[in-house]
């Protein structure tokens, strides 16, 4: 197997921490055309708490990354009063262009608040998307994926997972859920159809449960050669499976090294890097002088990925995206163009004290330049079939 050359540059997007809040969720996706657009989505959290979030917000680029607009709240992808006491907020959100209806869609999923805190268990979740007005620059308000009533369907999200689109048009959606009385989670890929409004729900793959007490959690698939891959965060490590067709996978097993040592990553999402010539992993772990970052979350890493024996190339990893106190755990991939790829994160201001160490929730990109270009995509940065 041959290892993919490339440099890396890494700047910044915007930062600025006012101590109360931080931007987390960062993730871009491309626009396509003679003047492409990028367009990031990210938002507010609240630090003294867990997981509170706000209305999602959009910077932008239409220079490929020279400059980019300043954070503007978007009205459809807001809170919600549900009654009751209870407010819902759309997060976890993932914007990605699908080329068959010529649309930007992002999907993530609902929370639920009382007292501006997570509503306690058993709560439900759903699968929220939205899909960009382009020529009014709005996104259009969050809605959720019908699904079917069978009470595994209780709590449902497709929360920072990577979508894989199929040339016909419908979407191998990567989702994990679990019924009310059980909270451990499994990791599916649901497939769905998409005529450039509605996400409808298809079919769902077989589950595949990690044995930590909250199971499986952000799948995030692609699709490398003729095979499928998928990889699964659980509270204590990190899985990687394959697959023929997209939607039934193998057993999963713990995301190692080629020397046979364990990864390192856990409680904490990875994501896909996918060439023609080669596949990646993107990922944070124990054991690189970070005891002092939250559950090891940065820096960032990317390494290339043996597809037959599902292990990373421990002498091709390489830092994405600097350690800076703050945890980097939470990002998004874009691919632009045959030549690069785009990494976005967020300094993740919890908790409150790691500034010490530099940070200051600054939104990161990181550039890969390939010096091979990538074949899966056009000029545009469209995927091709």
């Amino acid at each position: 197997m041959s290892k993919l050359d490339y440099t890396l540059h890494t700047e910044p997007v915007c930062s600025g921490f006012d101590g109360e809040t931080c931007w987390v969720h960062a993730r871009g996706g491309i626009i396509p055309g003679d003047k492409p657009r990028v367009v990031v989505t990210l938002q507010k959290l609240l630090l003294e708490a867990s997981d509170v979030f706000y209305a999602l917000n959009q910077v932008e680029t239409d220079d490929l990354g020279a400059t980019w607009s300043s954070p503007i709240e978007q009205n459809g992808l807001g809170r919600r009063e549900e009654g009751g006491g209870i407010v819902s907020c759309i997060c976890d959100f993932t914007p990605q262009w699908h080329a068959a209806s010529s649309k930007l869609l992002g999907t993530g999923q609902v929370v639920y608040y009382v007292n501006n805190r997570v509503m306690p268990e058993p709560r439900p979740r759903g699968i929220a998307y939205s899909v960009l007005d382009a020529a009014s620059n709005t996104w259009a308000p969050w809605r959720t994926i019908e699904t079917p009533t069978e009470e595994r369907f209780f709590s449902v999200g497709a929360g920072s997972t990577q979508r894989y689109d199929l040339p016909d048009g419908r979407i191998l959606l990567p989702i994990y859920l679990h019924s009310r009385g059980n909270l451990q989670n499994a990791a599916a890929v649901m497939r769905c159809s998409f005529d450039g409004e509605e996400l409808i729900y298809e079919e769902l793959g077989n589950e595949l449960v990690a044995p930590a007490a909250r199971g499986s959690c952000e799948p995030s698939m692609t699709r490398f050669g003729n095979r499928y891959y998928m990889t699964i965060r659980d509270d204590d490590g990190s899985w990687v499976s394959a697959s023929n067709d997209g939607l039934h996978y193998e057993a999963m097993i713990p995301w190692q090294f080629d020397d046979g040592q364990e990864l390192g990553n856990y409680n904490t999402q990875t994501h896909w890097v996918t060439h023609s010539g080669g596949l990646f992993l993107l990922y944070t772990r124990r054991g690189a002088n970070n005891d002092h970052v939250f559950r090891h979350r940065a820096p960032l890493f990317i390494g290339q990925v043996d597809p037959e024996r599902l292990c990373v190339i421990r002498d091709t990893e390489r830092i994405a995206i600097p350690e800076r106190g703050a945890r980097l755990g939470n990002f998004g991939v874009c691919n632009i163009s045959p030549q690069e790829t785009w990494i976005f994160d967020a300094e993740w201001m919890q908790p409150l004290g790691c500034e010490r160490y530099g940070s200051d929730n600054t939104v990161w990109l990181a550039r890969i330049v390939w010096r091979q270009p990538n074949a899966l995509m056009d000029a545009s940065g469209n995927a091709q079939a």
